[in-house]
């Protein structure tokens, strides 16, 4: 069953989490590129918190392909990922209103928007998730 479109879902959602973001940076500070790599030097926590939850939110979802006979788990897994995602975004969108906006000194990157492609692919691959289990229970009752 690795077939269905979930996969596909949690493995763009994986794609963007892991690989994404050595891609596009986070933002740009006195002329220097910050990407995730840049970030595990010993600055403050939430500094350090970025990448830990972009690589287990990357893991999480390539995981959650996995699980595909456990469709409630697996449905559970994708809402877990939701929330970490939000959670991302929400620490992104607070380092962004922190780093100072002069264009000379700093610019925000398009890196921190990856958080919202990622909650949308998860939203897509629970909603096929949903789909398919009530597939089930539907034909469970015909039985």
């Amino acid at each position: 069953m690795i077939q269905r479109i979930q996969t596909i879902y949690l493995l763009l959602t994986s794609i963007v989490c892991g690989g994404l973001i050595f891609i596009f940076n986070l933002w740009v500070s006195a002329g220097e590129k910050i990407f995730v790599v840049n970030l595990f030097s010993n600055e403050s926590i939430s500094l350090q918190l970025i990448p830990f939850t972009f690589f287990i939110s990357s893991i999480l979802a390539f995981v959650n392909i996995f699980i595909f006979n456990n469709r409630k788990l697996q449905f559970v897994i994708g809402r877990i990922l939701i929330l970490i995602n939000l959670f991302l975004l929400g620490l992104l969108m607070y380092l962004s209103l922190t780093v100072s906006g002069e264009t000379l000194v700093s610019e925000k990157g398009i890196g921190m928007f990856l958080p919202i492609l990622a909650i949308l692919l998860l939203v897509l691959a629970n909603k096929a998730i949903k789909k398919d289990e009530d597939l089930v229970k539907s034909v469970d009752r015909l039985r």
